[in-house]
């Protein structure tokens, strides 16, 4: 059975505290009293985009629904060092209890969020689209690919369960593009399942099969340099959609995507990124 995105963030969210938490924050317990009440505050210490407000609300409500969080800035505002995105007050035992779970997720989520617009922001005045991947955190894929959209890119399928994407190695046991691309019809009406299905391909003889055989929805591109991507782009003519994959780096991106294709997947937007700095602190 697939979850929901809200089963997802809850079973996350946890998790989360059992890690962190255990039998009790024994410090806090030790030396905050329980009627006690305080206020923090979200500070930004760095540049970027901000990306988990929505994230650290439902932190703050599932552990303590009495905590009050008066919001300034909103998922996808950019921001500078000083910044205050919300104030958050209650029982101060309540408040030190989720610091470090907010942060982890804001400044993970804001770090994502941040090299997305990098990459979205490079791509400006072209029709391609970034995409992430699957190479995500296991546990956090939904708030990272959440993080994604949040600075401007697309997310791909979610898991394996929401899209057919025949690579490498599927075609390989399948024995060739024609078998792996006929079983996943045959197993779609099998299931009665409304699947799109997209292909790779590693060099131009492996896109000639699949522009003879059809029945799919996106060619993915998978190590072509610029010029194979333009020759492809071309002999596809608009046909299915386009995907460039593999070896792509931010100072490559713009002349793939100028190649014409309608997606560049780039697994670094969730795999190699640093979170965003930033800080919850006492204030009156």
């Amino acid at each position: 059975m697939v979850m929901t995105e809200d089963e997802l963030i809850d079973g996350m969210l946890n998790i989360a505290f059992a890690e962190d938490i255990g039998d009790g924050d024994h410090t806090t317990l030790c030396c905050i009293p329980a009627e006690e009440q305080g206020k923090m505050k979200l500070l930004v210490k760095e540049e970027g985009i901000l990306a988990g407000v929505d994230m650290a609300l439902r932190v703050f409500h599932k552990f303590d629904p009495m905590l009050k969080v008066n919001v300034l800035l909103h998922d996808g505002t950019p921001v500078k060092p000083g910044d205050i995105a919300f104030y958050v007050e209650g029982k101060t035992q309540s408040l030190l209890q989720t610091e470090r779970l907010v942060l982890n997720l804001m400044q993970r989520m804001s770090g994502i969020a941040t090299m997305t617009h990098k990459y979205v922001e490079e791509l400006k005045g072209l029709h391609t689209r970034v995409l992430d991947t699957r190479k995500t955190t296991p546990g956090l894929r939904i708030i990272e690919k959440q993080a994604v959209k949040i600075g401007g890119g697309v997310n791909h399928r979610i898991g394996l369960f929401d899209m057919i994407l025949l690579k490498d190695n599927h075609i390989d046991f399948a024995g060739g593009i024609a078998n792996a691309i006929n079983k996943a019809h045959e197993y779609l009406k099998a299931k009665g399942k409304d699947l799109k299905i997209e292909i790779e391909v590693r060099d131009m003889n492996e896109l000639e099969q699949v522009m003879k055989i059809g029945g799919v929805n996106r060619i993915m591109l998978d190590n072509f340099s610029t010029e194979q991507t333009k020759e492809a782009v071309k002999r596809i003519g608009g046909k299915y959609e386009t995907e460039s994959s593999g070896g792509i780096t931010f100072k490559t991106l713009r002349s793939y995507a100028e190649c014409g294709v309608d997606y560049i997947s780039v697994g670094a937007l969730t795999h190699s990124v640093k979170g965003l700095d930033m800080s919850l602190k006492a204030t009156d």
